[in-house]
């Protein structure tokens, strides 16, 4: 079984704001297969469904984005996921908006969601992918600007992102990651 992991905040409060940008990946995909988020276990709300041959789950962590591990570490070993069946999305305050980047593995890059899987998984093995939200232009706060909105004039890249973020999930399915990361990080 493959696991594709959104992180993100829990909450209305969170919805649209940058830091869920892995929420609104797999709430994409839900959204192509008519399918909801049904079960919950481990702080960690989860569907397990077939596409492209392949059994998945996708998984929201409600523990917040800094106990993200929390939760994906003990469903892995629930369901015997093996760590390098394991997709983690998440923002990237270092990629423009609109661009998204695949990797096999990797540090945390300060992303303390990344770092909270690292801690609880115990390796680097894990796939990442990751959604641009750029840098604030002016003197705000990180914490405020990832917990900010993404504005109007952002919209159209965003969306785009987030299409094309979900379509490399889909192509994981399908292909080994090495040909996912040659079509989708052009």
């Amino acid at each position: 079984m493959k696991c594709i992991v959104g992180l993100g905040n829990p909450g209305r409060k969170y919805r649209k704001t940058r830091h869920n940008i892995g929420f609104m990946v797999i709430d994409e995909l839900l959204s192509r297969h008519n399918w909801k988020l049904n079960k919950s276990k481990f702080n960690g709300d989860y569907l397990i469904e077939q596409l492209h041959g392949e059994k998945v789950m996708l998984l929201k962590p409600q523990t917040f984005m800094n106990l993200s591990g929390e939760a994906v570490r003990p469903l892995a070993e629930y369901f015997n996921i093996d760590v390098k069946d394991i997709l983690v999305i998440y923002d990237d305050l270092d990629l423009p908006v609109g661009k998204i980047r695949l990797r096999q593995k990797g540090g945390h890059g300060g992303h303390n969601g990344i770092r909270s899987c690292l801690d609880h998984l115990g390796q680097k093995n894990f796939k990442r992918l990751r959604l641009g939200i750029g840098r604030p232009m002016t003197a705000v706060p990180v914490v405020d600007y990832v917990l900010g909105k993404f504005p109007k004039a952002d919209q159209a890249d965003v969306t785009n992102s987030i299409t094309k973020a979900a379509d490399a999930c889909e192509t994981w399915l399908k292909r080994p990651f090495d040909q996912v990361m040659n079509e989708f990080n052009q």
